[in-house]
């Protein structure tokens, strides 16, 4: 034990040595600060693993046929990039890969990070913020790709930007496609 307690001791002294109080103080300060800042992060895993997507769910090569809402308050083919919701997407829409434009397609999870964007609807003429989630865990969809970047803003400003991989906030980074949900009406410009 005496052989223990001299190496601790010809350690601290040398360390001791070696180092200032002020570095020191520096160093653990740095450190608290760094930890403090840990859930400041804008990710978060997912806590629960996707589940499994079938085998040969949608071809690649298949046709997809228009999906009109039907409804006359949402007008448009949610399977075009013209849809009315899509003024900011950037991406393969999911109504072309087995999901919609509020839900993604099966064995894919929505990420819980987005971007947002304001578009008009043009059947009553006002403006709806729309909340844009990608759908993560399988490949690229590869159908529908569409680019749209109305009111985009530089990724200093990240929620309002469309070139990022928001799969990142989920289990599985992988991307597959993207939705496109109302949030709400928007509130009008202030003078």
């Amino acid at each position: 034990m005496a052989r223990f307690d001299k190496l601790t001791e010809n350690l601290a002294r040398g360390i001791a040595r070696g180092t200032s109080r002020r570095s020191l103080l520096a160093f653990l300060g740095a450190g608290m600060t760094g930890a403090a800042s840990i859930p400041l992060l804008p990710v978060a895993r997912a806590a629960t693993p996707a589940p499994e997507a079938p085998h040969g769910a949608h071809g690649a090569g298949a046709a997809r046929p228009a999906v009109v809402s039907g409804l006359e308050q949402d007008p448009g083919d949610q399977s075009s990039c013209d849809y009315w919701r899509y003024c900011a997407i950037d991406g393969f829409l999911c109504s072309c890969c087995g999901g919609s434009v509020n839900t993604c397609p099966p064995g894919t999870e929505m990420s819980p990070i987005t971007w947002i964007g304001t578009c008009t609807n043009p059947a009553d003429g006002r403006a709806y913020v729309i909340s844009y989630n990608d759908c993560c865990g399988t490949s690229s969809c590869g159908q529908c790709l569409c680019n749209r970047n109305e009111g985009d803003r530089p990724q200093v400003r990240p929620q309002s930007n469309n070139d990022y991989n928001w799969c990142l906030g989920s289990e599985s980074s992988i991307y597959n496609c993207s939705v496109a949900a109302v949030i709400g009406v928007a509130l009008p410009a202030a003078k």
